[in-house]
């Protein structure tokens, strides 16, 4: 960090700029100063200090003269052939040493496994219910330390390509040569209706069934769905009269109602320990399935936290 060529003020000066006190503060330090600062509080001496930073002793103490100049306080006292620290520097030592972790913990320059961070992913409910826990387990068993939050997707391209997302797992395709994907699995589809419906006890024909109006999923900020034209053309006369962002919402209504729902099979295993669903075998959709595939910026390989995340969540399925 270059000096700011400033004269040293004491941390109790006002200012008339108008800015945050902050800011008026943290101009007046070079934060070189608080470095020196540190490696001569550890060491224990101006010398070793000098030694550690690759500086002279003149440049150490200097610096030492411009904390002094900074701070109401000697800050360090000569003693043997060494220095010790003032109470006062012992005070500011214990703030010092967290900031500069901190900030060294946040930036990673090391690539280090151990530090605490966030990492973001981004998937729809639907999708998430069914991956979060075996993502959870699995990176918390070979990164302790990472913090998982998962986000909704609103616009999947931008959230990735702009880094407002770490990763997206999504059954959709995306087309920008900077995103890189990998499937993770591939789940076949179910005609899902209430227990005992009307359509249980007639013949399953197309006929038979194009009577009964359908519930569908719709995901927020995604474009065309593949998949759901593929089934647009496979039951041609659907009327589809209620859709949801909402699993559960979705779930509570095919349980209570004649509506039926085509969705992947997955899903209407876990939804059916809580509502009353079956599956209506019908030969339309055996030739179908989705797959579910985790999307990341190509550039997000650089980092290697976030890279061995990508390869446990692949192993995990």
């Amino acid at each position: 960090m270059e000096p700011t060529n400033l004269p040293a003020k004491r941390l109790n000066e006002t200012s008339g700029e108008d800015k945050p006190q902050i800011f008026r503060t943290l101009r007046n330090i070079d934060l070189n100063l608080l470095t020196i600062f540190e490696a001569v509080y550890v060491h224990k001496g101006i010398v070793n200090a000098a030694k550690i930073l690759n500086l002279t002793p003149s440049a150490i103490s200097q610096s030492i003269q411009k904390l002094r100049a900074i701070f109401p306080d000697p800050l360090f006292i000569r003693k043997g052939q060494g220095v010790t620290p003032t109470a006062y520097a012992t005070h500011l030592h214990e703030y010092i040493s967290q900031g500069l972790e901190s900030i060294l913990g946040a930036l990673d320059l090391t690539g280090s496994y151990d530090k605490q961070r966030t990492i973001t992913i981004g998937t729809s409910p639907s999708v998430g219910v069914l991956v979060m826990p075996a993502i959870y387990q699995a990176v918390k068993q070979h990164a302790p330390q990472l913090l998982i939050r998962n986000v909704p997707i609103n616009d999947p391209e931008t959230q990735l390509a702009q880094f407002q997302t770490d990763l997206i797992i999504d059954s959709n395709s995306f087309t920008a040569r900077a995103l890189g994907h990998n499937v993770l699995y591939s789940d076949a589809l179910a005609l899902v209706c209430r227990h005992n419906h009307p359509a249980l006890g007639a013949p399953l024909t197309p006929e038979n069934l194009r009577q009964y109006e359908h519930a569908t999923f719709m995901s927020e900020g995604q474009g065309p769905d593949p998949l759901r034209q593929r089934i647009d053309e496979l039951f041609p006369d659907r009327l589809i009269s209620f859709s949801s962002y909402n699993m559960f919402t979705l779930a509570a209504l095919i349980g209570s109602s004649d509506l039926l729902c085509i969705m992947p099979v997955r899903l209407f295993t876990l939804l059916q320990k809580c509502w009353p669903l079956e599956s209506i075998p019908v030969s339309q959709l055996s030739t179908e399935s989705v797959e579910i595939s985790l999307h990341y910026n190509k550039l997000s390989l650089r980092d290697p936290v976030l890279e061995n995340v990508i390869n446990v969540i692949r192993q995990a399925f």
